[in-house]
């Protein structure tokens, strides 16, 4: 092959590299560059070629210079890069995220005499992280408290009230309905007091019987009843020097009620089937949705260790006292799910958020976010609109069989009639209609769904 032939065969294999390639001599004056890397920065290769490398503005290098170095490239410093993440300057004057591996090129007696560069774009990983960045900084910062969401003032109170319960050794005592965020708090008081550092060790009480739940919190010796084959350390003991998160303490029977008290006040207890005394360092949080004042009332629970757990109490309020938070949550949520599943939903419309904001949430936060993933899989990309959202959120009925036609009784007649006066002389406009007849949006859809009403240029029965 001739030294042409030979010249050409290189130049086409380096011109069909997808990353960029760049050779400078050992001034850092560019003497070829293959054709990704000018599509990557925009020049053609005359227009770089017989240039100094410091057209393109590497920020590493930058760095370099600025720090008094006297280095043009850091590649002359060290004779290598691997692996290094910077940006250059392209021909428009935008800047491109890239990863650089280089090397010093050196003659027969060691001496550089030049380097060669690989470049690969990292342009959309860098927006992608970047926004999962935003993202985490909005779930964990915006308009919360450690992973708390929440703007009213009652939420306001309550964020005040765990950083200053989280600086004492007090028992804390979290009451609220189930799905409210009650393990939150719990985690926020751990991660916000002096025993950060230490472990956080959560106990579900009502997901063990009696006998598991002793042993769960206290540990056992081996033998100290049938299939304990050996020694196991209890979570009292695994907290040690940090905080124990008891959840639904409503739940544990009175025989453990008693040992418990034991912990509270001597910070000591035996293992299962074991004489020897333990003695731990351990802040107990405690949760539930239950009213242990008037179980302790009916004896159902201590009245001595209901006051020993309660010391500072944290009442979480239900979704539906602060619906005012509702609105952020559901942007909260969508922006998290949509990370998660990489579907374009953008947000939610005004009237699917009415569905959702006269709903009275039952099962509170957990229940919301539930609504919102089922609203993701029926909802391919854009908005949410109430169409996308559980039926029995809208207040939808099931469909009826085809055979059936849905009878509407006597005494909704008129009602039906004057939706469909008010809708026809509102234009179809459905917040005109609402006005006239003196109830809201929601009201007025619920009212369309109930008598099978649709709505286009013309009011008319939906199909059966």
């Amino acid at each position: 092959m001739s030294d042409k032939e030979n010249s050409e065969y290189w130049k086409t294999i380096i011109d069909t590299m997808a990353d960029g390639l760049m050779i400078v001599d050992s001034k850092g004056i560019i003497l070829s560059i293959n054709d990704a890397m000018a599509k990557l920065i925009g020049y053609k290769k005359e227009e770089l070629i017989g240039e100094s490398c410091k057209i393109l503005d590497c920020d590493t290098c930058s760095r370099e210079r600025a720090g008094g170095q006297g280095q043009y490239c850091v590649l002359f410093r060290d004779g290598r890069i691997r692996r290094s993440r910077c940006s250059l300057r392209k021909k428009d004057g935008s800047y491109i995220y890239v990863m650089k591996n280089a090397s010093v090129l050196r003659d027969s007696d060691g001496a550089a005499i030049g380097g060669v560069e690989t470049i690969s774009d990292l342009s959309e990983v860098v927006k992608k992280e970047n926004v999962i960045l935003s993202l985490r900084k909005e779930l964990s910062n915006r308009d919360g408290f450690h992973n708390i969401i929440g703007i009213s003032p009652v939420m306001r109170q309550i964020f005040s009230l765990i950083s200053s319960a989280a600086q004492s050794d007090a028992p804390v005592i979290i009451y609220g309905e189930s799905g409210t965020g009650k393990e939150l708090i719990a985690q926020a008081i751990h991660d916000t007091g002096p025993r950060k550092k230490g472990p956080f060790v959560k106990v579900n009480c009502a997901a063990l019987n009696e006998s598991l739940l002793e042993s769960e919190l206290f540990g056992h010796v081996k033998g100290a009843f049938t299939g304990a084959e050996k020694k196991r350390i209890g979570r009292f003991e695994a907290a040690h020097k940090g905080d124990i998160f008891l959840d639904e303490i409503g739940e544990v029977p009175l025989t453990t009620q008693v040992k418990l008290l034991r912990v509270l006040q001597e910070k000591e207890f035996e293992r299962v089937g074991d004489n020897k005394t333990i003695s731990i360092d351990v802040r107990i949080i405690s949760a539930t949705h239950k009213d242990l004042k008037t179980m302790s009332s009916n004896g159902e629970f201590r009245e001595d260790l209901y006051y020993r757990i309660g010391v500072i109490p944290i009442y979480l309020p239900p979704l539906r006292e602060r619906k005012e938070d509702i609105p952020l949550l559901i942007n909260t949520f969508v922006n998290k799910i949509r990370l998660k599943t990489g579907k374009q939903v953008t947000g939610m419309n005004d009237e699917a958020l009415a569905f959702m904001n006269s709903y009275s949430w039952p099962g509170n936060i957990r229940e919301l976010i539930n609504a919102i993933e089922y609203a993701f899989v029926i909802c391919s990309e854009g908005l949410i609109t109430p169409d996308h959202l559980p039926s029995h959120i809208t207040g939808d009925s099931k469909p009826l069989s085809p055979a059936r036609e849905k009878k509407v009784p006597e005494k909704h007649k008129n009602e039906k009639q004057q939706l469909i006066e008010a809708l026809d002389k509102s234009g179809g406009n459905k917040s005109k209609a609402a006005k006239i007849l003196g109830i809201s949006r929601v009201s007025l859809y619920k009212r369309l769904k109930k008598y099978d009403l649709m709505i286009d240029k013309k009011v008319r029965n939906t199909p059966a």
